[in-house]
């Protein structure tokens, strides 16, 4: 057996449609395309999405919601993840380079102290915003608030 001699099995190969060969075949006339309409003449093509005349399904479906360009997005920092880097690293003060050398912001990212948590050290801590149950905590506390 080689490359020469190979061939498909036996009914996997199907014989196309011979179309517009005469009216004895079957498929003659306006082969198999209709009386008259667009889809009768050449180079028709329909758009994509075309149903028919009927509304199309990307039509059809409802538009829910708007993006807001001017969101701000902040990462949030929660006050019992400051406390366990203040007892790791000692710190006296928490600002947004201390964050970021520490791994828990990007350098694009702004930060909001969240309210989880307690905080018992006394610290200043810098942000761009703070929830105001993270403020009341680290000023309990007897530490500061910086806004950036």
């Amino acid at each position: 057996m080689n490359l020469s001699n190979l061939k498909p099995a036996k009914g996997a190969v199907k014989s196309s449609k011979r179309i517009g060969r005469g009216t004895g075949s079957g498929r003659g006339g306006t082969s198999t395309r209709g009386h008259k309409g667009a889809g009768s003449r050449s180079g028709h093509s329909t758009k994509i999405g075309f149903e028919g005349g009927q509304m199309p399904l990307q039509r059809r479906v409802p538009k829910f919601g708007f993006k807001n360009i001017n969101r701000v997005e902040y990462n949030g920092v929660n006050l019992d993840t400051l406390q366990a880097l203040i007892e790791k690293h000692n710190l006296t003060a928490v600002d947004f380079e201390a964050l970021k050398a520490h791994g828990l912001v990007s350098k694009n990212d702004k930060v909001k102290i969240l309210g989880r948590g307690e905080l018992k050290a006394k610290v200043e801590v810098t942000a761009h915003a703070f929830t105001a149950s993270a403020q009341k905590a680290i000023e309990a506390a007897g530490g500061s608030i910086v806004k950036i």
